[in-house]
């Protein structure tokens, strides 16, 4: 922990900079600051702290929240994700939210007393030091669930053995999304009567409805057979979709793609690519035409769901880099076919299901991505595709049970035993 602390100490300043430049002259944007130093969102003492990293992370959590408040209605809940996206979903979805306060001892300690909550559960791969430990100190239960350890962080955490061991002796409970996950946490530390059971909670996604009078108005825009999805891509993936886009329309020439880059800041970069790949588009943010141009780049925030609302065929980025691959279970609700790349480790018996049962086709490359495309021509096709996800993927649902039992247990007043937690 000492090592972790000196090695932050002498990043800070660094990063607290960077912070700072990026709001000068943009009034609205210090707020998002000051988040970040803790002193963010309205005080709401008694709390559950239910911290995610970005939008798919919460989306995962939604149904767990919302078993949670079919319990306990009264229970006040204060929702912190690392990105600016992640906390308009959770302003959308009804919950209090802010910023998670950098790990930075002083900034915990500052959103701590603000806040004061009653317990901290974190999802997936969220494990902060300085914060499992400040919440320790004050005898605040900490749950991790869904908890994720890709064997690339494992190594990663090896690397400082008394670390991890230090963090993972924190939690009270910690559930894991996935049997190896659960063994490589064991082995960095986690004690065995801590590991609670396998629940993959991102099987169950609770998309927040889109905005019906929007897709009201765009739906004659983009024919649902003949638009294509491309779901938050990443550099290094346009370029693919794009050049696989454009071969499928030599024969599907009406064919429409809606572009929606994992960060919307990248936006001025992915325009530049879809130029490069001599298409032409309209641009969300801009306010540009709807349906005007081949390609539409909807490079705005929180507009998910209504595109998959919109699109016959989802193409799930993140799988032709080496990101693993983003969930395939968002589509699948939304009744999308789903097209994925080879690299789906995030989600692998998921994808292995699906492409043994046709719910999903995995495409290689870019000829591959094409002549999926054209060959997924007619709506009672892509249909079927996701007629074939939805009953593949039932089969992962989770029993919340036991996770709302943990999370009522921690909330118990009685819980809160500095000693009990730090063990």
């Amino acid at each position: 922990m000492a090592l972790y602390r000196l090695i932050l100490s002498l990043a800070l300043p660094v990063l607290l900079a960077r912070l700072a430049w990026r709001v000068l002259g943009r009034r609205e944007a210090w707020a998002d600051f000051a988040e970040r130093l803790g002193g963010g969102g309205r005080g709401a003492g008694g709390a559950l702290w239910l911290h995610a990293a970005s939008n798919g992370e919460l989306t995962s959590a939604l149904g767990l929240m919302a078993a949670l408040r079919a319990r306990r209605p009264d229970l006040p809940i204060l929702v912190t994700t690392n990105s600016l996206t992640g906390r308009a979903l959770a302003l959308r979805t009804g919950y209090a939210a802010a910023l998670a306060p950098l790990d930075a001892g002083w900034a915990v300690a500052r959103f701590l007393a603000r806040h004061r909550p009653a317990a901290l559960v974190t999802m997936e791969a969220e494990l902060w030091p300085n914060r499992f430990a400040a919440c320790a100190a004050r005898g605040i239960p900490i749950l991790v669930l869904g908890a994720r350890m890709s064997a690339r962080s494992a190594r990663g955490w090896a690397r400082l053995p008394g670390l991890a061991r230090r963090v993972l002796a924190l939690p009270r409970l910690v559930a894991p999304q996935d049997a190896e996950s659960g063994t490589r946490l064991v082995a960095l530390g986690l004690p065995a009567a801590r590991l609670g059971p396998v629940v993959n909670l991102k099987a169950m996604p609770a998309l927040t409805p889109p905005d019906a009078a929007e897709r009201a108005r765009l739906a004659p825009l983009f024919p649902r057979a003949d638009t294509i999805l491309a779901a938050s891509t990443h550099a290094g993936e346009e370029a693919l979709i794009l050049a696989a886009f454009r071969a499928a329309r030599r024969a599907r020439p009406d064919l429409r793609l809606i572009l929606a880059p994992r960060h919307p800041a990248r936006a001025d970069e992915v325009a530049m690519a879809i130029r490069a790949a001599g298409l032409d588009s309209s641009r969300r943010s801009a306010g540009g035409a709807p349906g005007a141009a081949p390609v539409y780049l909807a490079d705005t925030l929180g507009e998910m769901a209504l595109w998959y609302a919109l699109a016959g065929v989802t193409i799930v980025a993140g799988s032709f880099t080496d990101r693993g691959g983003h969930t395939p279970h968002e589509p699948a609700a939304a009744g999308s076919a789903i097209l994925h790349g080879p690299d789906v480790a995030n989600f692998a018996a998921s994808y292995a299901a699906l492409d043994a049962g046709g719910g999903a086709r995995a495409c290689a490359d870019a000829d591959a991505l094409a002549a999926a495309l054209a060959d997924l021509a007619d709506q009672a096709r892509q249909a079927q595709m996701a007629a074939a996800a939805r009953r593949i993927l039932a089969a992962e649902a989770p029993d919340l049970a036991p996770l709302v039992a943990a999370i009522e247990a921690a909330l118990d007043p009685s819980e809160r035993n500095p000693e009990r937690c730090s063990a």
